[in-house]
């Protein structure tokens, strides 16, 4: 077994892990570590398209996986996952072509600043005065766009937008880290086929269809199917 497929494996073991504790999909994780591991392998210019798609595809079977584990715990918002999922899907889409068109610098940076809002967000607790039940359809219906869009331009499945935007308005936290992880599971499938097909017509090699790498995908997944229940277990113990 080589160095890099090792190295997939322990990737997906750890975001998988991440995935189930803190509800989010473990792109924040896989995205610059794929950036490191397929440097060698991958055109830079598409580099960041490449990571980004291959971790969305791997999204799909993790979120499945924590689904299933926070639904058991009975702690997964349904209410919540229908109002935002049908425009969280044209959100993630679209996101993803329009990632197309966006240079491997941009994508970066993008990130990198995306990550640091949301961390500031949640250390600060920053709170509405309402509870979720009480927002309109239309305050749904965008939230769900943007968390479908960004999170697809960032390779993320929506966790690090859905959680803190349902902590915002008065979600305990463990719901709002169940109904991200369930959130996610439509993020990414409609994410990563918009990666796969935005990726589908130029020329350079990345080892599998359009903007996902096969090598790192099965690897990746391979782990993290196992470890995702883990980490909601432990959400389910920790306070």
């Amino acid at each position: 077994m080589s160095e890099a497929i090792i190295l997939f494996i322990l990737l997906g073991a750890f975001s998988g892990f991440a995935a189930g504790l803190l509800g989010i999909g473990g792109g924040l994780i896989i995205v610059p570590v794929l950036l490191y591991l397929l440097a060698p392998s991958i055109d830079q210019s598409i580099l960041m398209h490449t990571a980004i798609g291959t971790a969305l595809a791997a999204i799909v079977f993790t979120s499945i996986s924590s689904l299933y584990a926070h639904h058991r715990h009975g702690a997964i918002l349904w209410r919540n996952f229908v109002k935002l999922t049908p425009t969280i899907l044209l959100g993630s889409y679209s996101g993803a072509i329009l990632a197309k068109y966006l240079s491997f610098d941009f994508l970066r940076v993008f990130f990198a600043l995306f990550e640091i809002t949301v961390a500031l967000i949640m250390w600060f607790g920053v709170s509405a005065s309402s509870h979720a039940d009480n927002l309109s359809r239309w305050i749904w219906s965008a939230a769900g766009y943007v968390i479908g869009l960004v999170s697809a331009m960032v390779g993320i499945g929506g966790g690090t937008m859905t959680t803190p935007f349902l902590v915002y308005n008065n979600v305990k936290i463990k719901n709002a880290i169940a109904t991200s992880a369930a959130v996610g599971m439509p993020i990414a499938i409609a994410g990563s086929i918009g990666f796969m097909v935005a990726g589908s017509s130029q020329t350079l090699p990345t080892g599998g269809i359009g903007f996902v790498n096969f090598e790192a995908l099965f690897a990746i997944v391979a782990a993290s199917i196992f470890f995702a229940p883990l980490g909601a277990k432990v959400t389910h113990i920790m306070d």
